[in-house]
């Protein structure tokens, strides 16, 4: 008599478990899509850091023109780089960088001159901060493909319209300062 009622409620559980976890997924992708786009402003502010510091370095009077020149044009090309385009323009700043702080002396000639420390201190730290950034940022997207490569998320259009993310690849290893 009552077996009826048992069967709805046995289902009305099912469907309400199953909407709760389908929830839960669409949740973690969403967090997992925030966490892209901070990461990838975290990875922009660095990237404009170092930018910055680098043209510091530039106008310090503490280098050749031609060094500074180099330097200057490299910086700014990173700073002005179109979306398709910032990888290459981030990625000759980071040679450009390293050509010219890897040289021999180069900090003890700079040192020499005085008033040098701070600007290499920072430019140092703003490379540093580069890699982590970067670092971060992928592994971010990394974690967000893996999640929406699910059966779930395929089936269900969980991730929206949000676009997939990709990843930011670039020569970012640090001048040796």
């Amino acid at each position: 008599m009552y077996d009826w009622i048992i069967d709805v409620l046995f289902w009305i559980a099912v469907v309400f478990l199953v909407g709760v976890y389908v929830s839960w997924r669409a949740t973690r992708l969403d967090r997992l899509h925030v966490r892209v786009e901070t990461a990838r402003a975290a990875l922009d502010a660095a990237l404009v850091r170092r930018a910055a510091a680098t043209l510091e370095l530039a106008a310090s009077r503490l280098l050749d023109p031609a060094t500074s020149l180099v330097l200057a044009t490299a910086a700014h090309e990173a700073r002005t780089a179109d979306a398709d385009n910032r990888e290459f323009a981030e990625s000759d700043l980071s040679r450009a960088l390293r050509a010219v702080v890897d040289q021999p002396e180069f900090v003890g000639s700079l040192s020499a001159r005085g008033a040098a420390e701070g600007v290499l201190d920072e430019l140092s730290a703003a490379a540093a901060k580069v890699a982590y950034a970067r670092r971060f940022y992928n592994d971010a997207v990394s974690q967000a493909r893996i999640a929406r490569r699910k059966l779930l998320i395929r089936v269900l259009p969980l991730a929206g319209r949000a676009p997939l993310p990709d990843f930011f690849e670039i020569d970012d290893d640090p001048p040796g300062i």
